[in-house]
């Protein structure tokens, strides 16, 4: 798109200069060869004048008192019919300018110069026309190039906001150009962030109350099959044993059921170093904290290994970070504590933590107790939740939010490329 726009405004810009350029360099050379030739008309009609004057007191001609009113470097002729040709000044060569004007007697007066340094002029005026219009184009290339720069870069920036959108990623961005259908682009996609962050949390909530339900009455079905095994009926006792097995066999599915739903939200999720990724992904919050005088600590112990995608992370952590920093006081810690199925990133501070009313809310788009906009957890869970993880508010005071994410599969590690420093053994 920059190319595009650069070669637009280039071809625009080198158009307008030639068509300005080219006349402007034609007039220029003929107006040397102008004024010299006027020059040339001044200087002759003086001489005709005299000459004029002469012939009416019925004097000859006399040139050498002209020699002083002809210009250096020009030849004088005066014709008159009957007498010779008259002759002042040197021979300026085969290329000459000249301008002849008539006399008394029918005579003529002609003068002559080298055209060698009208020439010479006109080149010096072509090339400082020629100048021009590298200055201007060179000028013109730069202004191209910036404002090409300016442009691609929002296109670039709003390109990268969809990519992000597709991939999961629902938070708004308050960023604007100052262009006003980019803006209403931006509008358009921070509108259709929120509407598909709500739509999936709708869609996540109902297959999650549809597994808790299904889950309960399967479980209590079980528990009445298992009581009716009980019986001195044999034929009873059978009957409940066989529905039993399916009731079983029904919860497995189920349960592979909620699996692949969970692997195919993860489909973007890879194995992920935390202690190399984790210290990276918080290091550009280190100086905001700094200045207001709080602390941030990253404590990863060993090399523990998630399934999760990077920006996802990132930006979960980020609102996590973010509230921390607005919201809570004293040092800001983050630790990472793993087990062989899960593996825990605990962000917690040392403010007051969050309102007992707000606790069963926390997470519920559009609720905030501090008047902020109430999205940025949501989107935080529902990025986690991407990954095939989740998100809590494990302690309300001080305030400890958990994220919660898979251990990779043995065989997804091995692909992992590993610093030489940080190579398994």
């Amino acid at each position: 798109m920059r190319r595009r726009i650069l070669l637009a405004i280039l071809l625009a810009v080198a158009v307008t200069t030639l068509a300005l350029g080219v006349p402007l360099g034609l007039t220029a050379l003929r107006l040397v060869e102008t004024l010299t030739r006027e020059e040339l008309k001044t200087s002759i009609q003086q001489i005709a004048l005299q000459l004029d004057d002469d012939l009416a007191n019925s004097r000859p001609p006399d040139l050498t008192d002209l020699q002083s009113a002809i210009p250096q470097n020009r030849r004088l002729i005066v014709t008159l019919p009957g007498h010779p040709d008259q002759v002042v000044g040197p021979d300026p060569g085969a290329d000459v300018l000249a301008e002849q004007i008539e006399i008394l007697r029918k005579g003529t007066v002609t003068i002559e110069l080298p055209a060698g340094p009208t020439r010479a002029r006109q080149t010096q005026v072509a090339g400082l026309v020629l100048l021009v219009i590298v200055i201007t184009i060179a000028i013109a290339s730069g202004v191209a190039i910036v404002t090409a720069r300016r442009l691609a870069q929002p296109l670039g920036h709003v390109a990268n906001r969809a990519g992000r959108l597709g991939a999961g990623d629902f938070r708004p961005d308050p960023r604007r150009y100052g262009v006003a259908e980019l803006d209403r682009v931006a509008e358009a996609l921070d509108t259709s962030a929120g509407a598909l962050a709500e739509l999936v949390q709708r869609e996540r909530d109902l297959v999650g109350d549809v597994s808790h339900q299904l889950r309960s009455r399967l479980t209590a079905l079980q528990l009445r099959l298992e009581a009716l095994q009980l019986t001195s009926d044999a034929e009873n006792a059978a009957d409940a044993a066989a529905a039993l097995e399916q009731a079983e066999r029904l919860g497995d599915v189920l349960d592979e059921l909620l699996a692949a739903a969970r692997e195919a939200r993860a489909t973007d999720a890879e194995p992920l170093d935390l202690a190399g990724a984790l210290p990276e992904i918080t290091n550009e919050w280190r100086e905001p904290l700094r200045n207001k005088g709080r602390a941030l600590r990253v404590r990863v112990d060993g090399r523990p290994m998630a399934k999760a995608t990077t920006a996802r992370l990132r930006e979960a952590i980020g609102v996590l970070l973010d509230n921390a920093l607005r919201h809570g006081a004293g040092p800001v810690s983050v630790s990472v504590r793993a087990s062989d199925a899960t593996v825990a990133i605990e962000v917690s501070d040392g403010g007051s933590g969050v309102p007992d009313e707000l606790v069963a809310h926390i997470f519920d788009r559009g609720v905030s107790g501090v008047g902020s906009t109430g999205v940025g957890l949501a989107l935080a869970r529902a990025l986690v939740e991407s990954d095939g993880g989740r998100l809590e508010l494990s302690v309300p005071r001080p305030a400890t939010f958990t994220i919660f994410l898979p251990v990779p599969r043995v065989d997804d590690v091995r692909g992992v490329r590993w610093p030489a420093e940080r190579s398994p053994r």
